[in-house]
């Protein structure tokens, strides 16, 4: 599978992806949402893979967020088109697989960055990740599932903290709360995925795809998916939304009014 915005390979029937954006923190753009899209299709039709490691490139960021130029100029409509698309076809297709993934989170996982890692079935961090959904900041509230999969993790109350302050939490705190499942050194970051996806590996393959499937209709049988769209949607009509985005491109504080 050739790619332009990711490098990925079969080993020992692990399908490893890696974002290949380290220019750009691996900042998710519409090209590289449409080759996760592709991929995930891939690994859920292909019998040799038995799991899939998602990482990013290089030692600073697994996904620092969504690259907010592209969107910065979108109306409700077009916002609203964008966080289906999105849903649709990238964090629901992968929580929705039957092939278990793990997000090893190599540095900051921000924005749809930390959407993305939520989608995985499982979360590794190395000691120096850095986590948060700093969206509040650009007028905006998560639009890929992060206001249900953060609430679903860490509760109510601690989802509400983290999303309406948009502060960061370390890997310590992460594990904490139980937002990732374990954390180590970066340099064990990508052995101990394996060694959780070779237990499972042990496992009988319809029993694990049913137990996910099963597992993930719990918490998923409500509309809170819709109703995120929907307000991710009206957030582009407001000032504020304007505001944050000319702030963050200038490199300034925003000053929001509440429009």
């Amino acid at each position: 599978m050739a790619y332009q915005n990711l490098i990925s390979e079969i080993k020992e029937n692990i399908l490893y992806v890696t974002i290949n954006r380290e220019k750009a923190l691996n900042a998710l753009n519409k090209d590289t949402l449409a080759e996760l899209a592709d991929v995930i299709v891939y690994a859920g039709k292909t019998e040799g893979v038995r799991g899939v490691i998602l990482t990013g490139a290089g030692e600073k960021a697994f996904v620092a967020g969504a690259d907010i130029k592209e969107f910065s100029d979108y109306s409700g409509k077009q916002g609203e088109e964008l966080a289906k698309r999105g849903q649709d076809e990238v964090f629901n297709a992968i929580e929705n697989s039957t092939k278990p993934f793990i997000a090893a989170i190599n540095g900051f996982a921000l924005g749809g960055g930390l959407e993305l890692a939520m989608a995985c079935h499982m979360r590794i961090a190395s000691d120096n990740a850095k986590l948060g959904l700093p969206e509040v900041t650009l007028g905006l509230i998560p639009g890929y599932g992060g206001t249900q999969r953060l609430t679903q993790l860490v509760g109510k109350g601690k989802a509400i903290e983290l999303i309406t302050t948009a502060n960061m939490v370390t890997a310590t705190d992460a594990e904490k709360i139980g937002l990732v499942n374990h954390v180590v050194p970066q340099a064990d970051l990508i052995s101990k995925a394996e060694e959780i996806l070779n237990l499972v590996k042990q496992r009988a393959p319809l029993a694990v795809s049913a137990a996910i499937k099963s597992i993930i209709a719990s918490v998923n049988n409500n509309n809170g998916y819709a109703t995120e769209i929907e307000a991710f949607g009206k957030c582009f009509e407001t000032a504020d939304f304007k505001e944050g985005v000319t702030a963050f491109v200038e490199k300034r504080k925003a000053v929001f009014s509440g429009r």
